[in-house]
């Protein structure tokens, strides 16, 4: 199962996300449910460090994907993470026995 914890703040605001492991549906390099999820994850995390140019802690290794950024980057980051949360909303839906989303404040 895809676990999605987001990172957000007590008034709601996203500050980012930690993802990690697989969704089963299929082998690895053939699942589409996780291709889904990696590639909406790295549009997000390179359009915030690359287009935006935040300064966010970013973590890749096999299965796990961690971004948090600054405080004071979130007014230029929400829309970015307010759509990645809608985006794996929907895939939850789909595919509720293969990927769940949580939230924690930090």
């Amino acid at each position: 199962m895809i676990q999605v914890l987001f990172l957000q703040q007590p008034d709601g605001e996203l500050l980012g996300f930690h993802m990690t492991g697989h969704s089963g549906l299929a082998q690895e390099g053939s699942d589409i449910l996780c291709a889904a999820v990696s590639s909406a994850a790295y549009l997000v995390a390179n359009a915030i460090t690359d287009v935006v140019q935040v300064k966010a802690e970013l973590s890749v290794a096999q299965g796990d994907m961690s971004l948090q950024i600054p405080e004071r980057a979130v007014f230029l980051c929400r829309t970015l993470l307010q759509g990645l949360r809608l985006h794996l909303t929907g895939l939850q839906e789909q595919y509720p026995d293969n990927i769940r989303i949580n939230f924690t404040e930090v």
